[in-house]
């Protein structure tokens, strides 16, 4: 057991819940956003355009294979791959993207985790290593894909058509949920974005995403104003909510006040003004990152992914998005904030952003 425990540490392989569930989730979240995320916003940019040349980039950056490849080496850099095994996961990425079909990502992550530790464990074993290293990589990677992508896909797909059902069902209860446990997702040091991917979140449900990813970015970012000023508002409303992390350890009850704001812009998003995310699945995990959430919600309004109908937003709509995004989200967190001041559960200082 002491010379495997050697053997690991000399590989760097660490067998965690911060390297796989931490680390690799939220560079694949990256790897998501250098394709999917980037080649949905140029196309769609490019078809309102009229520009022929960024529709043709787009479709590019989004093409199946692609999004898995960048998956892939986003994670096998984030395991601190070497360079043969690291180059090796593009393939291994782009079979099971392609493999793993509405759950793809999924799939993808935990491939090309099993793919890059075992690469890993024999880099630089053998004289040989230009040939054994790709070849044990690309291998394992790619009959773990046949063998499990599909299934691995599927599931990830039926748990996210689940979640959609019941939203479409009970859109309040759901409303709820969706918009507390994909915000809170987004606050924590795990990746909302990869979250919402994995599990194909659109429809009602990826809009009650965006409901409580913008209620904790929005509402962090406007409670701490007085803290953090400027700086801390466009850090944390256009940048994560994830900032505050140390400072709700230090008093967990600051998380309270968008926690509160995100059950109520749910519910909202998904009864009254009935706001859909039919863009891209990773948007519904982005809130007002970037304003990528946003953009997620026209794309689908202009030009859906999901099988959705096109529509001409009307004023309903922008006022929709606007309110759930960003007004509502400041107003609520403030009033819930000053009232937890007041009790003395929320101290000055107790939201300021390290320096």
């Amino acid at each position: 057991m002491h010379r495997v425990k050697e053997f690991l540490k000399r590989k760097d392989i660490e067998i965690s819940a911060k390297r796989y569930g931490v680390d690799a989730l939220g560079a694949m979240a990256q790897g998501l956003f250098a394709s999917l995320l980037i080649g949905t916003i140029v196309g769609t940019l490019g078809s309102q355009l009229g520009v022929d040349t960024l529709v043709q980039v787009g479709d590019f950056a989004k093409e199946t294979h692609v999004v898995g490849a960048a998956m892939a080496c986003a994670i096998g850099w984030a395991l601190r791959c070497p360079p043969l095994v690291l180059f090796s996961l593009i393939t291994v990425g782009a079979a099971t993207n392609e493999l793993g079909g509405a759950g793809g990502p999924l799939a993808v992550l935990i491939i090309t985790v099993v793919a890059s530790e075992l690469g890993k464990a024999v880099s630089k074993e053998t004289k040989i290593d230009i040939l054994v290293t790709p070849f044990v990589t690309i291998f394992s990677g790619c009959v773990l894909a046949a063998w499990c992508a599909p299934a691995i896909g599927a599931a990830a797909s039926a748990v996210g058509e689940i979640i959609m059902w019941a939203t479409d069902l009970q859109p309040f209860l759901m409303g709820v949920i969706v918009s507390v446990v994909v915000g809170v997702a987004l606050t924590l040091p795990i990746s909302s974005a990869a979250i919402c991917a994995a599990l194909g979140l659109t429809g009602l449900a990826g809009g009650a995403a965006v409901a409580g990813c913008c209620a904790q970015m929005v509402g962090f970012a406007v409670m701490s104003f007085r803290e953090n000023r400027w700086g801390g508002l466009v850090s944390q409303g256009l940048g994560t909510s994830m900032l505050q992390m140390p400072n709700i350890v230090r008093n967990p009850r600051i998380w309270i006040p968008p926690t509160l704001a995100s059950a109520i812009t749910g519910p909202l998003a998904t009864c009254l003004f009935g706001l859909e995310m039919n863009g891209a699945p990773v948007s519904s995990g982005m809130g007002t990152c970037g304003l990528v959430g946003q953009i997620g919600v026209y794309t689908g309004w202009v030009a859906p992914e999901n099988g959705a109908a096109a529509i001409v937003p009307g004023v309903t709509d922008w006022l929709g998005l606007v309110l759930i995004s960003f007004i509502l989200p400041a107003v609520l967190s403030v009033i819930f904030c000053e009232i937890l001041r007041k009790a003395g559960w929320i101290k000055e200082n107790d939201l300021k952003l390290p320096d």
